[in-house]
C-alpha cells in the first residue's frame, strides 16, 4: 500500500491525466502533480513504498558536477554520442523535457599523480621500482578493486548482463526470466559463478540488451512478450507487490539511477519491475541507458631500458611508437519508464528493429498498465557520455563511505569502554594482586598458616582453582572451534581491509571466508586438543575424538541451519537456495579438507607440551559458600559491555545484508573486531577475578560465557532490527529465513568471543597463581 500523504499523475495515451488524491509516487528523480512543476522527492519517505533495494542514508551527500563543456567526440555512427547531457541538475526543475536526458554524475575523487620538484628523491627509487616491472615479462599493472581495465573500440560488443530480482521485503530472490520480461535469441546463458555468488543466490545471465561502444541508438525495440495468462499476470502483480528489484551488469557494474533530495542526490541500485496505483499495475518496458565512457589508458605508459652509462625511456606500443586507443565503461546508469507501446504497431517487428513512433522517455508519469491476456511490448535507449571518471575510480560511486563521523563515534565509544575496563585491570593487577602477594610472601611459613586460616578471597581456592570443569570435552571443542572462526574473521576482514575482497569481485568475500575456515581447521584441532591435555594435565589419550568433535561441532549446527532455510527457499523457488550439487560440494569440502586438517591439527596438539599448573589440586573439592545473588546472572550482563562496543558497527552491517547497501568499510570493522577482542578479554579477566573473590573456582564455563553472552544481545538486537527497521519484511518465509541466519551469526559471534574471554581468564589465572607459594 502507499503512504497516504502522497499524490501521483497516471498518463494515458487514451486519457486525460489522472489526479489521485493524497497519494504522489515517485519515479526517477521526479515526482508529479496535475499544475505543478516537476519536483525532486525523496525515496525514503516512501517507508514500505520506496522503490530502491539499496536505500541510501539522508545524510549521504553527492554533491553536484560542475557544468563542463561538451566532450570532443568524434562521429561514430549516424547517430553520435549524445552533445547535450551535461546540464547543470538544477536545469531540470523548470525543464520537464529535461528529466529524462540529464545525467546525475556524483563527484568522485581521483588519485591523479602530481610529480614535483620536492620529490625529487623517490624519483630515484621509482625509476629502480619501474626498471624491475619492465624486466619481468608478462608485468603488468592491475587496479584494486576491480579487474583489469577492459579496451573498447568504436563499435564493439557491449553485453548487458542480468542478476537475480530481489526485494527488501522478501529477502528471496527469484530468477529474472521467471517474470515475462524479453529473452535473448541465441537462449539463455548462464555466466561462470563462483562459490560465494552460489551462496548469496547470485544467478547472472545474460539479457536481450545490446549495445554498440560509442554508438546512441533509440527508440529500439527489443520484442514484444506472450499476451499474459492467469498466472504469469498473477505473478508480475505479486512481484510488483513485493517490490521485487531488476539488476543489471554491464562490464561488472551494476546499473545505478540517481534520484534527487534537495541539494544532494540519492544513489539507487537497481530499477523496480512496476508501481501499483490504487488498483491498476504499471510495468516499466522503457529503459534509457546512460553509459559513461573514459578513454583507454595504457597501464605501461613507458619501457626502461637500463645501461651502462645511462637509461633510456622508450615510448609503450611498439617500435613504431604507437600507443593503444580505445574507451572503458566507467558508469552505467538506467532511468525505467512506463510507456503505452500498441501491440498491433510492432507485430511484425524483430528485435532491434526500430519502433515506428518516437519514444519519450518521462520518468515522472506512467501508463503502461498490465491486463491479462495482453502482451506487453519492451523497448530501450542508449546513449554514450565521456566522464572523466578514471578506471580506478569507477566504484566510487557504489563504495562511497556513508556516515563516517557515525564510524568514528563508534570507534570512541570502543575506546572509552576499554579505558574503563582497563582502569579496572589496572586496579587489580597492580594494586589488589600484587599488594596480596607481596604481604603474603613476606611472611614465614608458621604465619603464612595461620594467615590461611585467616584469609577469604581467591588465596583460598589455590587447591581448586585448576580442577577440571564439567563437560571438558565440550569446552574444548567450542574453544577450538572460536579460534577457528575468530581467525577466519580476522584474516578475512583485514584482506577486505587491503583491497582484496571488493565488490567488484562478486562473491569473493563469502568464498574467502569459506577458504580460510577450511585451512584454519589445523589451528582449531590443535587448540582443541591442547587444552584437552592441559585439562587432562598431559594424558593426551581420546585427541582423535576431541579433534574429530572440534571439526564437526560448528559445520554440523550451520548444516542443520542451513538445510532447514534452504527446503523453505526450495519451496518458494527461490535462486537463493543451494543446489543440490552445491550441496555436495560443501559436503565434500567439509570431509575432505576441514576433518583431514583439524585431525592434522590435533595430532601436533597431542604432540605438543601440555601446559603446566602452577599449583597442584586436592582430590577433594572445596565448597562454595552461599552467594547473595546467582554467578550466572553478572556473566550474562557482561555481554552488554562487549555489545556496546560493536553496536553502532553492527547497524551497518545489518543494513548492508538484509536492504540491499554495499558495505565497504572493512577498515573500520578491522579496528572495531580488535577492540571487540580487546574488550572481550577484559571483561572476562574482571568477572573471574570477581567469582575467586566470592571463593568461586568454577571459572572455567563463567569466563568462556561472560564475553561469549554478547551473543544473546546481538541476536535481541536482530529481533529489534527485524520488528523496527525491516517492518516492511512480509511472509512467515522470510521471517523464517530472517531470524535463522540471524541465530547462525549469533552462534558463531559466542564461540568467537567466548574463546577470547576463556583464554585470557586461563592466562590471568595461570599467572595469579603461578605467584602463590603453597605445598
Amino acid at each position: 500500500m502507499l503512504p497516504p500523504d502522497y499524490r501521483v499523475v497516471v498518463s494515458h495515451l487514451d486519457a486525460s491525466p489522472t489526479i489521485v488524491p493524497h497519494h504522489r509516487i515517485t519515479i526517477g528523480p521526479f515526482s508529479k502533480v496535475d499544475g505543478e512543476e516537476p519536483a525532486y522527492h525523496n525515496p525514503r519517505t516512501l517507508k514500505t513504498g520506496k522503490l530502491g533495494a539499496a536505500t541510501p542514508d539522508d545524510d549521504e551527500n553527492l554533491p553536484p558536477p560542475p557544468p563542463t563543456p561538451p566532450p570532443p567526440f568524434p562521429p561514430a555512427s549516424s547517430s553520435p554520442p549524445e552533445q547535450g547531457r551535461r546540464h547543470h541538475p538544477h536545469a531540470a526543475a523548470t525543464d520537464p523535457a529535461a528529466a529524462s536526458r540529464i545525467r546525475l554524475e556524483p563527484e568522485v575523487p581521483h588519485l591523479d599523480p602530481d610529480p614535483r620538484p620536492e620529490m625529487a628523491r623517490l624519483g630515484a627509487l621509482v625509476l629502480v621500482v619501474v626498471a624491475a616491472a619492465a624486466l619481468l615479462p608478462g608485468a603488468r599493472g592491475f587496479y584494486l578493486p576491480g579487474s583489469y581495465p577492459h579496451k573498447y573500440n568504436p563499435g564493439d560488443a557491449l553485453s548487458v548482463k542480468v542478476n537475480s530480482l530481489t526485494s527488501i521485503d522478501t529477502e528471496m530472490p527469484f530468477s529474472y526470466y521467471s517474470l515475462p520480461f524479453c529473452r535473448p535469441g541465441e537462449g539463455i546463458k548462464d555466466s561462470a559463478e563462483n562459490l560465494g555468488e552460489l551462496l548469496m543466490g547470485d544467478r547472472i545471465e545474460n539479457s536481450p540488451y545490446r549495445f554498440k561502444m560509442y554508438t546512441n541508438e533509440s527508440d529500439v525495440f527489443l520484442c514484444r512478450s506472450d499476451p499474459l495468462a492467469p498466472d504469469a499476470f498473477a505473478l508480475l502483480k505479486k512481484r510488483i507487490d513485493e517490490m521485487y528489484q531488476v539488476n543489471l551488469i554491464l562490464d561488472n557494474l551494476p546499473a545505478i539511477r540517481y534520484t534527487k533530495k534537495d541539494d544532494y542526490f540519492l544513489r539507487w541500485t537497481g530499477y523496480p519491475v512496476g508501481i501499483r496505483v490504487g488498483v491498476d499495475y504499471y510495468v516499466f518496458n522503457h529503459l534509457q541507458f546512460t553509459v559513461l565512457v573514459h578513454k583507454y589508458e595504457d597501464p605501461n605508459v613507458a619501457r626502461v631500458m637500463g645501461t651502462a652509462d645511462a637509461t633510456d625511456v622508450i615510448p609503450a606500443g611498439g617500435k613504431d611508437g604507437s600507443s593503444s586507443t580505445g574507451w572503458m565503461v566507467v558508469g552505467f546508469e538506467v532511468v525505467p519508464c512506463s510507456i503505452k507501446h500498441n501491440p498491433e504497431d510492432v507485430k511484425s517487428h524483430k528485435m532491434y528493429d526500430r519502433y515506428p513512433s518516437k519514444i519519450k522517455c518521462d520518468p515522472t508519469t506512467v501508463s503502461m498498465s498490465i491486463n491479462e491476456n495482453e502482451p506487453i511490448v519492451y523497448t530501450y535507449e542508449v546513449s554514450f557520455v565521456e566522464s572523466d571518471i578514471k578506471w580506478p575510480s569507477r566504484w566510487d560511486a557504489y563504495l562511497k563511505m556513508e556516515g563516517a563521523k557515525v564510524h568514528w563515534f563508534s570507534i570512541l565509544n570502543s575506546l572509552m569502554v576499554i579505558a574503563f575496563l582497563a582502569g579496572i585491570v589496572f586496579v587489580i593487577l597492580l594494586r589488589t594482586v600484587r599488594r596480596d602477594l607481596t604481604k603474603y610472601e613476606e611472611l614465614d611459613s608458621e604465619a603464612q598458616a595461620q594467615m590461611n586460616e585467616e584469609l577469604s578471597g581467591w588465596k583460598l581456592v589455590v587447591s581448586d582453582v585448576f580442577r577440571a570443569p564439567s563437560n571438558p570435552m565440550l569446552l574444548c571443542v567450542m574453544v577450538g572451534d572460536g579460534i577457528q572462526i575468530l581467525g577466519m574473521a580476522v584474516v578475512t576482514i583485514l584482506f577486505a581491509a587491503l583491497g582484496f575482497m571488493s565488490p567488484a569481485s562478486r562473491g569473493t568475500l563469502i568464498t574467502g571466508m569459506l577458504f580460510f575456515y577450511l585451512v584454519l581447521g589445523i589451528l582449531a584441532g590443535y587448540a582443541g586438543v591442547r587444552v584437552w591435555k592441559t585439562i587432562k594435565c598431559g594424558d593426551h589419550s581420546g585427541w582423535v575424538g576431541v579433534s574429530w568433535r572440534v571439526a564437526c561441532f560448528f559445520p554440523g549446527i550451520a548444516f542443520l541451519i542451513l538445510t532447514t532455510l534452504n527446503f523453505l527457499l526450495w519451496g518458494s523457488q527461490s535462486t537463493g537456495a543451494i543446489p543440490f550439487s552445491l550441496f555436495v560440494v560443501l559436503l565434500l569440502l567439509w570431509f575432505c579438507i576441514s576433518v583431514p586438517l583439524t585431525l592434522v591439527g590435533g595430532f601436533l596438539g597431542a604432540k605438543a607440551p601440555h601446559i603446566e599448573y602452577p599449583v597442584r589440586t586436592n582430590q577433594i573439592p572445596r565448597e562454595i559458600p552461599p552467594q547473595r545473588y546467582p554467578s550466572w546472572l553478572l556473566v550474562l550482563g557482561a555481554g552488554t559491555l562487549p555489545f556496546g562496543t560493536l553496536f553502532i558497527e553492527l547497524f551497518f552491517i545489518m543494513s548492508s545484508i538484509w536492504m540491499g547497501r554495499v558495505y565497504y568499510v572493512f577498515g573500520f570493522l578491522f579496528i572495531v573486531l580488535l577492540l571487540l577482542v580487546i574488550v572481550c578479554a577484559e571483561v572476562s579477566l574482571v568477572l573471574t577475578y570477581m567469582h575467586l573473590c566470592v571463593e568461586d573456582w568454577k571459572w572455567w564455563w563463567k569466563s568462556f560465557f561472560s564475553s561469549g553472552s554478547v551473543a544473546i544481545y546481538i541476536f535481541l538486537y536482530s529481533i529489534n532490527y527485524l520488528v523496527f527497521d525491516l517492518k516492511s519484511l512480509s511472509g512467515p518465509v522470510s521471517a523464517t529465513l530472517y531470524i535463522g541466519y540471524s541465530l547462525f551469526m549469533a552462534v558463531a559471534i559466542m564461540l568467537a568471543t567466548g574463546t577470547v574471554g576463556f583464554i585470557s581468564s586461563f592466562c590471568f589465572v595461570h599467572y595469579l597463581f603461578s605467584s602463590v607459594k603453597a605445598d
